[in-house]
């Protein structure tokens, strides 16, 4: 799925597309969770140096994504004119935002007392936490039944884990 794909949301009284794709928001929280593993395995680093890492890296994948929109418009013999410019900004903005939470988390971890591998463990709960919740922002905004929310939930809970598996391998 792409992170420009839309549902069109139908139910009583509706028929209209709802804007219900969150999945630059969970491909971002993935993302930032890469970061912190490979962040993670160099070593001891400031911890402003792995703040400024996620939320660069988000901006960086952002503006890819942007661009990668963009030359698609392109492609589909679209105008661009500064509203598709914009419309393509907004679109692809949750992978940025996916990435200040847990960068936020390792800002903060001084003032929680932990050393660094606790804010990268910090970071990387937190990152996991974004995507599935990202994951379930999008089924209900979709109109999704809890059922569907709940294994949309799940599955990305396993995806997290897998990627917490990742850094538990690398560190051993």
């Amino acid at each position: 799925m792409s992170t420009t794909d839309h549902t069109t949301v139908r139910g009583p009284g509706t028929g209209h597309r709802a804007r219900a794709d969150y999945t630059g928001g969970v491909y971002g929280s993935m993302l930032a969770a890469s970061v912190v593993i490979g962040a993670g395995t160099l070593g001891s680093f400031p911890r402003l140096e792995l703040v400024l890492l996620l939320l660069l890296t988000g901006v960086a994948f952002w503006i890819a994504h942007v661009h990668a929109q963009l030359f698609g418009a392109r492609l589909a013999q679209q105008p661009l004119d500064r509203h598709v410019v914009f419309h393509a900004c907004r679109e692809e903005w949750p992978i940025v935002k996916a990435a200040v939470p847990p960068a936020a988390a390792v800002a903060v971890s001084p003032l929680l007392d932990l050393d660094v591998q606790g804010a990268l463990w910090l970071a990387l709960s937190v990152a996991v936490a974004g995507q599935v919740g990202w994951s379930v922002a999008a089924a209900r905004r979709a109109g999704a039944s809890w059922r569907l929310v709940a294994g949309t939930a799940a599955v990305n809970l396993l995806i997290g884990l897998l990627i917490i598996s990742f850094k538990v391998f690398l560190k051993h």
